[in-house]
């Protein structure tokens, strides 16, 4: 029987993803927008099992998020993760200040350095590539390029266009460039982000051209198809110690009827790629896929578990806050046992909110909590941005269910808090199984109050595709955590996990 695995290897907002190998071992960078800490990095053995390993931006002097509604799908945009000269280096772009910048680590786990800025660097989705007698070069979406002196960000030369992509498709960006065999191979995503997105590349006898399309092109896209993924773009490339080639690349898993909606966010998927008259040829893309020629290896620590006590006085890599995190207002070290929340903003609808999450990374999943709202006001929250999210709020005596949509803000449901102040919150999304007509949602988030014994009090039923890129625009995904709305919150435990089957 041949051996498969599933598509996306990074399923939830793991979008922008780039790869590199070092020896037997591979470690992946993807986009983090207005979240920090900012890049999760994650590290496999086989391109196929992946564990997060740390946050390449994780201190506060690294990574700057002004707390501003408009920022929502600002940040950190794109990265590109290279090993060169025995360190690791990781370019990317704040789009919310000050531009583009590098840091470097000897352990992709970290520490990560202090960015070097790149202030004459104009533009997104940088890349990093140095030829044998360590000329570096910066390659940026439009597509143009500079050569830079990475350790000082300094620009040596005038920076130039160098290839526009093909067939006048919008949007040309996320440039990789990489020297294999005889040629200089420049790959980029074009069509846009959306449905229209492609994988296209060209080659040179240097660096910097001139460069000659792919006949090919694009490599790969699903644009006009019925696929069950789409998006398909923004990839990078890896040869495996056996001398084989992949492609990590971003897609989406629309849901429901028409247009499609997906609610994860832009996933990190993989695709094997083999070459033909010096060219890639991108292999089959599938949700169950055939495994790479070598034996899977499972990082048997790499499973996250469901359930986070609070015991540990730091949180586990894969908890985002909005924008910033300190021990004033997120913390484990005030109540043994407990995650306490100090209030900022007055709501989610707020950007400085203080919010914790996690990443939603399965289409059918749940998600519970014991709150404390003793001395405030919050509880659990699925977010997509500020103006799209759904909560289960509990405080002032009173369990709450609010929808925020657009312009539209409106308490839905509402309870009797019990006396003692503290309630189990719960929230499920059910992916649709059945499209019904056109208009079918992708799913349906139920919110429901649970009882010591177990049974559960539905307080409402929404449709998920308001919390949807189609409907919010951006290019985020699902998020879904704990927040504080007013005064001191506490919470014993948090859940996440997917039915039974």
């Amino acid at each position: 029987m041949t051996a498969t695995f599933s598509n996306p290897i990074l399923p939830g907002f793991h979008p922008d993803p780039s790869v590199c190998r070092v020896g037997e071992d591979y470690y992946l960078a993807c986009s983090s927008f207005e979240y920090f800490p900012g890049i999760p990095l994650f590290h496999s053995r086989d391109l196929v099992h992946w564990r997060q390993i740390g946050n390449a931006l994780d201190r506060p002097g690294q990574l700057s998020l002004p707390p501003t509604t408009g920022s929502s799908s600002g940040g950190i945009y794109a990265p590109t993760l290279r090993h060169h000269d025995g360190r690791f280096w990781l370019i990317t772009t704040n789009v919310s200040a000050g531009g583009n910048f590098l840091v470097t680590a000897t352990d992709p786990a970290g520490p990560w350095s202090d960015p070097v800025p790149l202030p004459e660097v104009a533009g997104i989705d940088p890349d990093l590539a140095w030829e044998e007698d360590g000329t570096c070069w910066c390659t940026v979406a439009g597509v143009s390029q500079v050569r830079i002196d990475p350790y000082t960000g300094r620009t040596l030369g005038e920076q130039g266009r160098i290839w526009s992509g093909t067939s006048g498709s919008k949007a040309p960006e996320a440039p990789h460039l990489y020297r294999i065999g005889e040629y200089w191979y420049l790959m980029i995503a074009e069509g846009g982000t959306e449905r229209g997105h492609g994988v296209s590349i060209a080659r040179a006898a240097g660096p910097n051209g001139p460069f000659e399309p792919c006949p090919a092109n694009p490599i790969l896209t699903h644009r006009g198809t019925e696929h069950p993924i789409q998006n398909t773009g923004h990839a990078d490339l890896v040869q495996g110690p056996d001398g084989s080639w992949w492609m990590v690349l971003l897609g989406v898993r629309p849901g429901g009827g028409t247009p499609g909606w997906h609610v994860l966010g832009r996933e990190t998927y993989l695709a094997p790629v083999s070459w033909a008259d010096g060219w890639p040829v991108v292999g089959e893309l599938a949700l169950d896929q055939p495994a790479p020629p070598w034996p899977l290896q499972p990082d048997t620590s790499a499973a996250e578990p469901e359930r986070d006590d609070f015991d540990l006085s730091e949180f586990a890599p894969r908890w985002i806050s909005l924008r910033s995190r300190s021990e004033q207002t997120s913390t484990t070290k005030e109540r043994p046992g407990w995650l306490t929340l100090h209030a900022v903003g007055d709501s989610l609808d707020a950007a400085d909110v203080t919010f914790i999450g996690r990443r939603q990374q399965h289409t059918s999943c749940f998600a519970r909590t014991l709150v404390d709202a003793t001395s405030g006001r919050g509880g659990l929250a699925l977010r997509l941005d500020e103006q799209h999210h759904y909560e289960i709020e509990a405080g002032d005596g009173q369990v709450r269910v609010i929808a925020r949509i657009g312009s539209l803000r409106t308490t839905v449901a509402t309870q009797a808090l019990p006396a003692s102040g503290t309630a189990t919150l719960v929230v499920d999304m059910a992916a649709t199984t059945q499209v019904r007509d056109a208009r079918t949602g992708p799913d349906t988030v139920t919110f429901a109050v649970e009882e010591a014994d177990g049974t559960r009090t539905q307080l409402a039923q929404l449709d998920g595709r308001y919390l949807s890129t189609e409907v919010a625009g951006g290019f985020t995904g699902r998020v879904i955590g704990l927040y504080a709305a007013s005064g001191v919150v506490h919470f014993d435990w948090f859940e996440y996990g997917q039915p039974p089957r």
